[in-house]
C-alpha cells in the first residue's frame, strides 16, 4: 500500500466515525422538525448551536433591510447541516477549536456585516457547541479569534448550511477521484467564484494543500493561465481558496469507497448526492435495544440482563446471589455472573462509544447507551466508566465559565487536548 493510499484510508476511517457520532439521528430529526415549523432558534438549540445575536438590536444598529435579510437566512439555516460540515481536526474528528467562519456577508467594504459561526478554544470545547453571531468589525464576547477566518469560510458555500441551497451540493462537489483527496478538478471554478465575490475578474488564488505547502492558481476570465506549487513560508497571495473547496466532500469519498450507505448520510446530503436513494424510517446511526448476554459460569451458560432497570444475573435466585456476595466479601472471588456485572459497571464494552459520544457533545446519547446496558439511574462504582462521565461533567463547567467570560487566562488554561506534542491541531481532511 502506498503512503498516499494509507493516508486516504485513515482519513476515510476518521470521517466514517465522525458521521456516526458527531451529528446523531435524534439531533437531525429534532432540528429538521423545528426548522420546518419556522422556529429557527429552537432548531439551533436542538443542534447545540448557541444564538448570540438579537434581530431587534440588529435592525437598530444596521437597518431593517439587513435585519430582514438576516431573518430570512436564519429561517433557512439548517444548524444540523452546518454542524455536519464544520471544519474538524484529527485524530478524533472534533470541531476545529477557536475558529470564526463567515456564513453570509451583508453589505460591502468597511460596512460589511458577517453572520458567523464560532467554536470555543480547545480547553472549553465541552459539548462541541457552536455559537451563531454577527460580526461588524468590533470585538466582543469571550471568543479569542472573532475575525472571520479567510481560509475557513462558508459564505461561498451556502449549500453546506442553507436548506434552500442544499440541492447544489452534488454539482459543487462533482470531481474526479484524487489519490490524496484533493478536489483538483473543482479548483479553477471555485477560484473564479472567489475572485468574483471579491469584485475581481482575474487574479492569483492560493490553495493550501497541507502543512506549509500551497498551489497558486493564476486565473483569468477564460480559466487557469498558470499553476505552480511552492513550499515553505513564502509570500501568499491575498486570496486563499476556501477549505471547503479544496477537498473532495467526505460524504462523496465515503460513498465512492463503499463505506457508507445513503441512509446513513444527513437527509439533505443524501437527497443531493443520491437522489434515487430510498431513505429508511430511521436514518443514520440508530442503535438497537440491548438484549441479554451470556456468561460462562461454573460449567454452564448463564444470562445477565436488565430487570426493572437493573442489570442482574437471570439464572441465579436472590438467596444464591446474597450467599455468593457474602462469600465474595470473604474470599474476594465473586461468582462469574457477578464478575460480569461488575465489569459492565466499571468498564463496559460500550466504553469507547460512550467516550466518543461525550467528546462530540452527545450527552443524551451517551446516557442512553449507559442506561440500555446498566439500567436507568444505576449508581456506578469507581472505574473507567464513572471517570469518563465525571470528566465530561467537569468539562461542561469549563465551557460554562468560558461562555460567561470567567475562564482562566491563556497562561492558566487547562490542557484538555489529546494531541500531546502538537502545537496546533491537524485538520481532519489533510492527507
Amino acid at each position: 500500500m502506498t503512503h498516499s493510499t494509507s493516508n486516504e484510508d485513515s482519513r476515510l476511517s476518521l470521517w466514517l466515525r465522525v458521521r456516526e457520532f458527531a451529528v446523531p439521528a435524534p439531533m437531525i430529526e429534532s432540528a429538521t422538525v423545528l426548522r420546518a415549523t419556522g422556529d429557527w432558534a429552537a432548531a439551533c438549540a436542538a443542534a447545540h448551536v448557541d444564538v448570540d445575536l438579537n434581530l431587534r438590536q440588529t435592525a437598530r444598529l444596521h437597518g431593517r433591510e439587513l435585519a430582514a435579510r438576516l431573518r430570512t437566512d436564519l429561517r433557512h439555516l439548517a444548524p444540523d447541516l452546518l454542524r455536519w460540515h464544520m471544519p474538524r481536526i484529527a485524530p478524533n474528528g472534533l470541531l476545529r477549536p477557536g475558529l470564526t467562519l463567515s456564513l453570509a456577508r451583508y453589505g460591502e467594504g468597511d460596512g460589511t456585516v458577517h453572520l458567523v459561526a464560532r467554536t470555543p478554544p480547545a480547553w472549553a470545547d465541552a459539548g462541541q457547541r457552536i455559537s451563531l453571531a454577527l460580526w461588524d468589525g468590533s470585538r466582543s464576547g469571550p471568543y479569542p479569534h472573532p475575525h472571520p477566518n479567510r481560509r475557513f469560510r462558508l459564505d461561498l458555500h451556502r449549500h453546506l448550511w442553507d436548506a434552500r441551497r442544499a440541492g447544489e451540493l452534488r454539482a459543487r462537489s462533482e470531481t474526479a477521484p484524487h489519490a490524496r483527496g484533493w478536489a483538483v478538478d473543482r479548483w479553477p471554478a471555485e477560484a473564479r467564484l472567489l475572485l468574483r465575490a471579491e469584485g475581481q475578474d482575474e487574479g492569483t488564488v492560493a490553495v493550501r494543500v497541507g502543512g506549509r505547502r500551497q498551489v497558486t492558481l493564476d486565473v483569468d476570465a477564460s480559466g487557469v493561465r498558470d499553476q505552480g506549487r511552492q513550499g515553505g513560508q513564502g509570500p501568499a497571495p491575498p486570496l486563499i481558496l476556501p477549505d471547503a473547496a479544496t477537498w473532495v466532500l467526505p460524504d462523496l469519498a465515503l460513498l465512492r469507497a463503499g463505506l457508507i450507505e445513503a441512509d446513513r448520510l444527513h437527509p439533505l446530503v443524501a437527497a443531493a448526492l443520491v437522489p434515487s436513494g430510498s431513505p429508511t424510517a430511521e436514518p443514520y446511526g440508530h442503535q438497537s435495544e440491548n438484549g441479554t448476554r451470556t456468561v460462562e459460569c461454573r460449567g454452564a451458560r448463564h444470562r445477565i440482563g436488565l430487570v426493572d432497570g437493573v442489570l442482574v444475573a437471570l439464572d441465579h435466585d436472590a438467596t444464591e446471589i446474597r450467599r455468593e456476595e457474602l462469600l465474595a466479601a470473604l474470599t474476594g472471588t465473586p461468582l462469574p455472573c457477578l464478575q460480569a456485572i461488575e465489569t459492565a459497571h466499571r468498564s463496559p464494552d460500550c466504553l469507547l462509544d460512550v467516550r466518543t459520544q461525550l467528546e462530540h457533545g452527545d450527552d443524551a446519547g451517551a446516557q442512553a447507551t449507559v442506561d440500555r446496558l446498566l439500567g436507568a439511574g444505576t449508581r456506578l462504582p469507581e472505574g473507567a466508566l464513572r471517570d469518563v462521565l465525571e470528566e465530561a461533567a467537569r468539562r461542561q463547567i469549563d465551557h460554562g465559565l468560558f461562555r460567561a467570560g470567567l475562564g482562566p487566562g491563556p497562561a492558566k488554561q487547562p490542557d484538555r487536548s489529546p494531541r500531546k506534542g502538537r502545537a496546533r491541531p491537524r485538520h481532519a481532511t489533510y492527507p
